[in-house]
């Protein structure tokens, strides 16, 4: 088991299969000037395979999603899938995207393994996502949804982060189009993890807000936490179901008393928080000779380390020196 000494116990373990990216959004990343890991830094196919597979049989991990920066951009990721899918104990397996190359490859890992997608959809609006993006590739976004959703990749979810002054007032189009499309949208409050370190607390368009807009025009019902249990997204049913609709508050209404999350970044590092400071090396470990049982080890060690929260709410947070994309989301 993972445990920490709070006593929460990881379950989910998001791995980042590579820190590059084929969009540059805003929030993210710079539209230039990223210093990209070298190739020998990078963990091989091999060895995330086995990562994963100490994970499931020795430490309890029963679900695993695969991140970036942009996970289809990893050459071997259908093969990945595949085997990861042949483990005993078999983890659910989702790929968190931003749809750009689902249209080519939604099927394809379907039939690897894959159980479910969720595609990063910000905005309906061609113009706004060229701004928020940096790239024209709207249309490739929605076309991916569609192939995911064609491909048996469900539920297909839908993570948007709203920004003052862009796609602030989309809210409630975007989830009228989401229930008309059968995806579950997720909003998610922008969260200081952008590598220009823009991010003001002041700024940010709140869980509050968005409530607030959608129900303009939605009857939104709470669901129990017991229906939540460790899943970061509160959720209401949608003018009675059987849509809902979550939103990911990190930075107002933080849930790290449930956190179950434990993260591989693309070079081979643990990390227990996407605003942890402090890294494990397992790269070094694997590459050295160690055997399973003192990989297992290692990471329970950092995992038994993991700080009560995110420390969002403290007027001091230091924010993390590595981008979104290099730690995976």
């Amino acid at each position: 088991m993972l445990v920490d000494t709070y006593g929460r116990v990881a379950t989910d373990l998001r791995v980042s299969l590579t820190d590059r990216c084929n969009l540059r959004c805003t929030y993210c990343m710079p539209e230039e000037g990223l210093q990209w890991l070298a190739k020998p830094d990078l963990l091989t196919d091999d060895e995330i395979v086995r990562l994963i597979d100490i994970a499931v049989r020795l430490l309890g991990i029963e679900e695993v999603r695969f991140t970036g920066g942009e996970p289809l951009l990893r050459p071997g990721l259908t093969g990945i899938v595949e085997r990861v899918a042949a483990l005993a104990p078999r983890p659910r397996m989702s790929l968190t995207t931003n749809g750009i190359g689902l249209r080519r490859t939604a099927a394809a890992l379907k039939t690897a393994g894959l159980d479910r997608v969720n595609v990063s959809l910000d905005t309906l609006r061609p113009d706004v996502f060229k701004t928020l993006t940096r790239r024209d590739r709207h249309r490739d976004v929605l076309d991916g949804l569609q192939a995911a959703r064609d491909a048996g990749l469900t539920p297909v979810k839908v993570n948007t982060v709203l920004m003052p002054g862009l796609n602030e007032d989309e809210a409630p189009d975007l989830l009228a189009w989401a229930v008309a499309h059968d995806y579950e949208l997720r909003f998610i409050e922008q969260m200081p993890l952008d590598a220009q370190h823009g991010w003001k607390r002041d700024s940010m368009v709140t869980a509050g807000d968005i409530l607030a807009s959608l129900r303009t025009r939605f009857d939104l019902t709470a669901e129990g936490t017991d229906d939540r249990g460790s899943a970061p997204a509160e959720r209401w049913l949608v003018d009675g179901g059987p849509h809902r609709v979550g939103v990911i508050a990190s930075v107002t209404r933080p849930f790290c008393a449930a956190c179950d999350r434990t993260r591989l970044t693309a070079d081979g590092q643990i990390r227990t928080c996407l605003f942890a400071r402090e890294e494990t090396d397992l790269r070094g470990a694997l590459r050295s000779g160690a055997p399973d049982e003192e990989i297992a080890r290692l990471w329970r060690l950092a995992m038994w380390g993991k700080k009560a929260g995110a420390g969002l709410d403290d007027p001091t947070f230091i924010q993390p020196d590595r981008p979104m994309s290099a730690i995976g989301g």
